[in-house]
């Protein structure tokens, strides 16, 4: 609750009214007085008065890429039984303010507020609560109340598209097969049949010889799988426009095209962050919400050097691509290092003053201004 200026003014002249009244022993004043007090007083009590209000937000929709339209829907409605006046809402809206009028609502009707929701940057926009404010008829009280929640609108970033993907490389029973685009089925080995198995994996020769259904186990083992590691350290982003990383937001666009592409072919993919991010977000978001919520964190080649070698640890797939930025170009060598792990080691390096030496560390590196050239760079890539 707070008191407006014309309150504190109003309350300060009560109070000298009624010294300079009980002092000088002028009842006049003392009236005075005791009627700014008396307003104040009324203007407390009416401010307190809590107004019921229901609140309900729907983002249409809740997720985008950059740049393309997103709004929010806002519903309030009056289920009290008073008249709502004297009320003032706002919205927030990222760092702004969307006025919402609930001027004089009446019980048990609502208002319908539609806007826009900026998505010129990637990023998460949190869009909510609803903050009213209630005055007292004489403007002296304002008391100011959240409403509702918070809605959470997902900017992804800019998807370009990919028409080459990796073919990778295949290990099975039978050796090794290179430049297999999708894998293959190949057999691994025969296990007992159990309700809602397919009759047509039965191996009834096997069954014969046992005495009972054996059915055949299958595995995709030349199915290339994509590795996705985005640098986050703010030391890889050295240059800023506007408190911007514009190499990191390339490098973003580009993790998130990559990604597009490899689920568009149904390949495994993984995305990860060189400075991980907050647990829950991991768990239960999907690459593209990771990428909206991405953030450059502090850290150096210590924080570097721990990534790789979990990377060299899991061995997560056989194509690994490195995106990071122009602070980040004395790393290569530890990145060069993965080629044990990973036979195919991409670089994608956004931002650098002059293009970075070809061959660097035993990869492949693509210097690329934008996500855009990044992709126009991949899909001319025939070395994998």
């Amino acid at each position: 609750m707070g008191i407006t200026a014309r309150g504190v003014g109003l309350l300060v002249a009560a109070v000298v009214l009624l010294g300079a009244g009980f002092r000088y022993a002028y009842p006049e004043l003392t009236v005075l007085g005791a009627a700014a007090g008396v307003a104040v007083g009324y203007a407390l009590v009416t401010a307190a008065w809590r107004p019921r209000l229901t609140v309900e937000r729907v983002a249409d929709p809740d997720r985008v890429a950059r740049g393309e339209p997103a709004a929010m829907v806002l519903t309030v409605r009056n289920t009290g039984r008073l008249r709502a006046a004297n009320l003032l809402a706002e919205d927030r809206c990222g760092g702004r303010l969307v006025p919402v009028p609930v001027l004089r609502l009446r019980p048990g009707r609502d208002t319908e507020v539609r806007y826009p929701v900026p998505t010129r940057r990637r990023g998460v926009v949190p869009v909510g609560p609803l903050r009213v404010t209630r005055r007292d008829p004489l403007g002296l009280v304002a008391l100011a109340r959240a409403y509702g929640g918070t809605v959470p609108v997902w900017v992804h970033p800019r998807i370009h598209p990919l028409s080459a993907v990796p073919t990778g490389a295949g290990r099975s029973l039978d050796g090794r097969i290179d430049s297999v685009p999708h894998g293959s089925i190949t057999f691994d080995s025969l296990r007992e049949y159990v309700v809602g198995d397919e009759l047509r994996r039965v191996h009834w020769r096997t069954s014969a010889r046992v005495g009972e259904l054996m059915v055949r186990e299958n595995v995709d083992t030349s199915l290339p799988r994509l590795v996705v590691v985005l640098d986050n350290r703010a030391a890889a982003h050295p240059d800023r426009d506007a408190g911007v990383a514009e190499s990191f937001e390339s490098g973003c666009e580009a993790a998130a095209s990559v990604v597009a592409a490899a689920v568009r072919e149904d390949l495994p993919v993984s995305l990860l962050l060189v400075a991980p991010a907050p647990a829950e977000l991991e768990s239960s978001h999907g690459p593209l919400d990771r990428l909206a919520a991405a953030e450059l964190a502090e850290g150096g080649a210590d924080v570097l050097r721990a990534a790789l070698t979990r990377l060299r640890q899991d061995r997560l797939g056989d194509t690994l691509v490195f995106l990071s930025g122009p602070g980040a170009r004395g790393d290569l060598g530890h990145v060069g290092a993965l080629r044990g792990a990973y036979p195919s080691v991409v670089v994608g390096m956004f931002g650098a003053a002059e293009p970075t030496a070809a061959g660097t560390a035993g990869v492949l590196v693509v210097d690329a201004a934008d996500g855009a050239e990044f992709a126009a760079e991949w899909d001319g890539i025939r070395r994998w």
